[in-house]
């Protein structure tokens, strides 16, 4: 069963690109006692991912600490290298996103939002989600259909909060 409001996020290690290379991010650590906006999508340099999902966050980001958000996630099933240079060309990075790998898609599929698209080369990817998460618990969650981006957008929940 998919995630849903008022679910505790499940644990997990993940990948994010430091100063001497890959280093493990606790989220359930990185969550405690804070705000925190998670957003998953299919992956790094991929279309809508890059035209418009990643950049409604970018558009949207001050907005979110403006109302007391702490952190902005990005989760997707990509390596940490790939998602470091995803975020310098998006401008994320410089936004203060921090992008997260799921480099082997299990916090992905412990969500169920695990999806296939194998016609575009996709495989064990991420639906596209957006949550706002208060001491690891989703207290506000949109998700999109596959193929689609419209309510979880930064802008459609920065609309929910």
């Amino acid at each position: 069963m998919a995630i849903e409001t008022g679910q505790r996020l499940p644990g997990a290690v993940m990948l994010a690109m430091g100063d001497k290379g890959p280093e493990p991010v606790d989220l359930g650590e990185r969550l405690k006692g804070r705000k925190v906006v998670v957003f998953g999508l299919p992956g790094a340099f991929t279309g809508t991912c890059s035209t418009l999902h990643l950049p409604s966050f970018v558009r949207t980001a001050e907005r979110f600490r403006a109302k007391g958000v702490d952190e902005i996630i990005c989760v997707a099933v990509n390596d940490p290298f790939t998602l470091k240079a995803w975020g310098e060309v998006t401008g994320a990075a410089a936004a203060g996103i921090t992008l997260l790998g799921d480099s082997d898609g299990a916090f992905t599929r412990a969500l169920d939002m695990a999806f296939d698209a194998p016609a575009i080369g996709l495989h064990g990817r991420s639906r596209r989600y957006a949550a706002v998460v208060e001491d690891g618990v989703v207290t506000h969650l949109r998700i999109d259909r596959p193929g689609e981006c419209s309510i979880s957008t930064g802008e459609a929940l920065l609309e929910a909060v």
